[in-house]
């Protein structure tokens, strides 16, 4: 996907600044202890030590090892200080002040709470304004307990303000009943509390206060929150109270009633005061405002702790009371208007997403510094290669390493990097250079055969280099020879792109190709079903007619004026039918081989051939196949002759190419490869349900490594009406590097635009032929597992008989000996293959990565995104060798272990109820809770044994960005933009509870597309959309808007336009009405709801993830 327009330049999220040391904290008048200023850069900013400077209005925290929030910085409005007593790890989220405190009609005085004593630890402010206190405020709710140890960790977050000694003083803001609002350019603390994406907030500067309070919704404590204008009628007071910083779940207990005399408050840590319980909306804060959705009242309470003038009103929002309480039924009468926890107040995507996007979308990441975590793949940014690889080619779990093996198995974070070596770049940024050194070849090392790149040391003057990778010391050819500078880099350093670039190519010599000898220029034979059910469907006809055009669209290299591809035709039913469409022919010929349990190729000269030469014949071939099969009673087909057909006439021809193959069914008829139908729903749920998943037989296997072996690459294009075995047909295109697209029920009228699309693309993408990929790593890490669709036959070497673009490649690294915190870690991805032009090419891509001592860097070095990548990859194998619930319970333990580890030995001391996550894990369950949900490892009644296989093997070569919209759904509203604005209207959260009846919204996952129309939308809107008066008119189950001439209709035809852009595979429009039949699909991707098949909640995840880690901690 393509995330990468230019923006404009901005300041890299979190640089240091000069001037700010330790911070004496003596807020009503007790003394706290000095907090140094940490070493360590933010977290997903520039390292320390590389600078850039920011432009002016923007404000920057002093460096801490504290992990501030993925994103928050903030432009400071012109006229306010650069510096608020906020760094950046801290929120501020309130007015600024000028109102008097105001107190919240309770009947318990507020006491000031004892302070608690602060925890020695580097924290992410900034001193202004008076110092922060630490005092601290829980809340239990029904099924989470939100609170705030004294000092939250130095290192990532917990689900509430920054981890800093003191939290910031961020309580709830206007209308929030556990999440603050909070500026669109300002990101929420981490904790459980963390409010909602986009909302708006005032900023204030209230003094840091650590303590920390929990969702009201089920009843709790509520703190005061700051000033915001109030709601007539309604005095709010009390001091500034922190939001709350961890959240966590008990079993649910019973509340008392709000009704009713209050009962006894809740637990308190320490000896705070204790606030009378609240309900929902019945008085006291309302909830937070959310981005993009109406909402009860335009007003906002005022609980104020910071005088400050008055406010615009947040923006309006949904009624909190009309969310569906969980188990409703199980709770005492007087109980049922409570929930156990307000949604709002936990870690959500879209707010983490428009925060990177925010933060560093606007300036180009740059890639010289070691260890750099890159933007969000959901991010648009440019990059400037200056040493390391563009995360376009690498993304790593974590970018800072264990220094052992015992720390990494402590924290149990894979160590994974998800390698697409031939990634398309946007035009803003440049291909990687081919740089050719001729006959001598690519300068490498002499024993671990690394290749040159920006990490290799020279010295002795120039005349030698060591070994980034090995160490070991290798003379300079004579031609490479170059003087150093004073620094002791080459004074060609500049000039060369394997010295100063992460990515580049070297023209390979003939040492590097199959047999000594140059490669000749790749072939596509395409391979066409023309058994009764092809014919009948039009599909026959159809792929006829575009090929006649699609042919002048082959893949060409550079400049050149007509692709080097030549192309063949073969068809097929029981039998196979060969054509020769020599240019010399007046008409073409067509030779039958019925023997297909010894497959070989009749012809050689007149098979393969130059589309310009031979147009005539191939158009005339192309007009002739449909008629010769119209009549056709044929219904049984061959699947494995076909392949060995393609690869033997590959191999005749002495050259690698692509099979296209077209096919609809079972392959029932007698051939080698015959399968027969073993689909069984009854092996759901038990120990053979792995059996689904393997191939009938180990045939195709062996097929598969035969077309490696030959740089034969299989595309499958399969049609069914049924069961067609998708797991062993696929077992051919996945282990030679091809792609499989499923077309099911086919239809012209319906499926022909998604069929098409598909096929133009897959026909003209850029493909390397013949391809071995090797990772190298510097000591103390290896390679030993890889995930993918390629061959192994070794176990360092990913043999691909093609790749492409969208491929990659997933590697697992594991330690082998001890790493040092100085020399950092060292990937090489090399891969060897062969253009679209026949040229033999190395391509490769070097990455330095951090290496650590302390758990804490780790943690605030991952990246969630490429984790649920490994992750779904890891569990996405392992369905093949164990039952899924095995599976799933592996990934939920292995969850729970990053998590619990991260809350022993890199969190502060704290309640054992609160679930503590870090900043940058922050998704992880919400991910997590995804992937456990997907059809693979739970699926519907409706999906098929087909369906699960065909997502499986997609999953495995997916990247990053594919992975993230696949498993969490991106929704967006469609009327709530003026129509005049083109930007992409704000995502909304994927769940039925943020649908609006009176609007229309888009949900896309990479591989599907809908439109939902709500049942009170309005008239025009429909009209506007479908040329129809009314919503009962619209016709359920469209696939196409129609074309109409006003803004509307072309801004939402754009947006779809533009959404099948950035995909890999065409998606199909289905529009679904609210309250149709249709409208349970659709369902089916609103991944924070409970899914009918058994899937949890978001929320309800959340509180099992919670008590598996209290399990492992106790």
């Amino acid at each position: 996907m393509n995330v990468n327009q230019p923006a404009p330049p901005g300041v890299p999220y979190g640089q240091p600044q000069p001037g700010y040391t330790g911070f004496q904290s003596n807020y009503g008048g007790q003394p706290g202890p000095m907090i140094p200023p940490s070493p360590y850069g933010a977290y997903n900013g520039p390292m320390p030590g590389y600078q850039q400077l920011p432009p002016p209005g923007m404000p920057r925290a002093p460096p801490s090892s504290g992990t501030p929030p993925a994103s928050t910085t903030a432009r400071v409005p012109s006229g306010q200080s650069a510096y608020g007593q906020f760094g950046q790890g801290d929120v501020q989220n309130g007015p600024s002040s000028t109102v008097q405190m105001q107190r919240p009609p309770v009947s318990q005085p507020f006491v000031p709470a004892p302070v608690a004593p602060l925890v020695n630890q580097p924290a992410t402010f900034q001193p202004y304004g008076p110092p922060p206190t630490s005092s601290q405020l829980t809340t239990q709710m029904a099924g989470m307990q939100i609170s705030g140890p004294p000092a939250p960790p130095a290192s990532g977050l917990t689900y509430g303000p920054p981890p800093t000694s003191m939290a910031s003083a961020s309580g709830n803001f206007p209308g929030s009943n556990l999440y603050s609002s909070y500026p669109q350019n300002l990101a929420p603390p981490t904790s459980l509390a963390q409010p909602h994406p986009g909302a708006q907030t005032p900023q204030h500067s209230a003094p840091p206060q650590a303590s920390s309070f929990p969702p009201s919704a089920a009843g709790g404590p509520r703190p005061p929150s700051i000033a915001g204008p109030s709601i007539p009628g309604q005095n709010f007071g009390g001091p500034p109270v922190s939001q709350s910083n961890h959240a966590s779940s008990p079993p649910p207990q019973a509340q008392p009633p709000m009704s009713g005399p209050p009962g006894p408050p809740p637990p308190m840590h320490s000896s705070q005061p204790g606030y009378q319980l609240q309900q929902n909306g019945s008085f006291g804060p309302a909830r937070g405002t959310q981005p993009n959705y109406g909402g009860a009242y335009s007003g906002a309470p005022n609980f104020a702790s910071q005088p400050g003038p008055p406010q615009p009103p947040p923006p309006k929002r949904l009624d909190p009371d009309s969310i569906p309480s969980p188990q409703l039924n199980e709770l005492p009468p007087q109980q049922k208007t409570r929930h156990r926890i307000d949604p709002d107040a936990i870690p959500s995507p879209i707010q983490v997403i428009e925060d990177d996007r925010n933060n560093r979308g606007s300036e180009p990441f740059v890639t010289a510094a070691r260890g750099q975590v890159p933007p969000l793949v959901t991010t648009n940014f440019l990059v400037k290669d200056q040493g390391n690889a563009s995360p376009r080619y690498i993304r790593c779990t974590s970018y800072n390493i264990p220094c052992t093996s015992d720390m990494a198995k402590q924290a149990q974070v894979p160590l994974a990097a998800v390698i697409k070596p031939l990634a398309r770049l946007p035009p803003e940024e440049a291909s990687p250079y081919v740089v050719d050194h001729g006959e001598a070849g690519p300068v490498r090392c002499n024993r671990c055969k690394a290749y040159m790149c920006p990490f290799m040391q020279f010295i002795e003057g120039g005349r030698r280099f060591q070994c980034c990778f090995c160490s070991c010391v290798t003379e300079v050819p004579p031609q490479y020879f170059q003087h150093l500078d004073h620094t002791g880099k080459r004074v060609d350093f500049y000039d060369r792109p394997e010295l100063s670039l992460g990515s580049y190519e070297f023209l390979a010599t003939v040492d590097y190709c199959k047999n000594n000898k140059f490669p000749h220029p790749p072939a596509f034979i395409f391979m066409i079903d023309v058994s009764y059910n092809a014919v009948r469907s039009g599909l026959v006809k159809l792929l006829c007619e575009e090929l006649k055009s699609l042919l002048d669209f082959l893949p060409r290299e550079g400049g050149a004026e007509e692709s080097a591809v030549r192309v063949g035709f073969v068809t097929y039913n029981k039998v196979l039918h060969f054509y020769n469409v020599k240019s010399s022919l007046a008409q073409p010929q067509m030779m039958v081989v019925s023997d297909v349990a010894d497959m070989f190729v009749p012809l050689l000269d007149g098979f393969l051939v130059n589309v310009n030469e031979s147009r005539t014949v191939i158009t005339s071939l192309l007009d002739q196949i449909p008629e010769m099969f119209a009549d056709t009673r044929e219904t049984e087909t061959v699947f494995a002759p076909v392949v060995q057909a393609g690869m033997e006439a590959l191999k005749a021809a002495e050259c690698p190419g692509k099979l296209f193959l077209f096919h609809t069914s079972l392959p029932i008829a007698e051939a080698p490869g015959k399968l027969k139908n073993r689909d069984d729903r009854k092996l759901l749920n038990t120990d053979k349900e792995k059996t689904l998943f393997q191939p009938q037989t180990g045939f195709y296997q062996s097929l598969a490594k035969e077309c490696v072996a030959q740089g034969c690459c299989v595309d499958l294009f399969l049609f069914p009406n049924q069961y067609v075995d998708v797991a062993t047909l696929g077992v051919v295109p996945h282990h030679t590097g091809g792609s499989i697209y499923k077309y099911a029920c086919f239809q012209v009228e319906s499926d022909q635009e998604r069929f098409l699309s598909d096929l133009r693309r897959d026909v003209q993408k850029d493909v390397g032929f013949d391809a071995v990929m090797r990772v190298r790593t510097s000591t103390g890490i290896r390679a030993t597992d890889f995930f993918g669709a390629f061959y192994m036959s070794n176990t360092t070497d990913v043999e691909l008989a093609g790749l492409d673009g969208d491929k990659t490649v997933t590697v697992e690294f594991k330690h082998d000996d001890r790493l040092s915190e100085d020399s950092g870690a060292l990937i090489q991805c090399a891969l060897l293959y062969t253009s679209c032009a026949g040229q033999r090419r190395l391509r490769i891509h070097n990455l330095s990565l951090n290496c650590c001592t302390q758990l804490a860097d780790l943690y605030r070095n991952c990246e969630t995104d490429t984790l649920i990548n490994y992750l779904a990859k890891f569990a996405y194998r392992g369905v093949l060798s164990s039952p899924v619930k095995t599976v799933r319970d592996a990934l939920i333990s292995q969850c729970a272990q990053i998590l619990a580890c991260y809350r022993k030995n890199c969190a502060s001391p704290s309640s054992a109820g609160q679930l503590i996550l870090p900043e940058c894990m922050k998704l992880l369950p919400v991910y997590l809770n995804c992937v456990l949900k997907s059809d693979v490892l739970q699926p519907g009644a409706e999906v098929t044994t087909d369906d699960r296989a065909y997502v499986r093997q997609l999953v495995t070569s997916m990247d990053v960005a594919e992975t993230n919209v696949f498993f969490y759904p991106r929704l967006l509203p469609l009327t709530k933009v003026p129509v005049e604005n083109n930007a992409e209207p704000p995502a909304v959260r994927a769940s039925e509870e943020r649908l609006s009846k009176g609007d229309v919204y888009l949900l896309e996952n990479g591989l599907n597309l809908f439109l939902w129309v709500g049942a009170s939308v309005q008239q025009s809107v429909v009209q506007s959309l479908f040329s129809v008066p009314s919503f009962s008119q619209i016709n359920s189950g469209l696939s196409a808007l129609p074309v109409l001439e006003n803004p509307l209709s072309k801004r939402v035809r754009d947006l779809i336009d533009g959404f099948r852009a950035q995909r890999s595979r065409y998606m199909k429009l289905i529009v679904v009405k609210q309250e149709d039949k249709l409208e349970m699909l659709f369902k089916h991707f609103l991944v924070e709801d409970k899914s009918l098949n058994g899937g949890a909640s978001y929320v309800d995840f959340l509180c099992h993830m919670h008590k598996e880690i209290r399990q492992l901690l106790s």
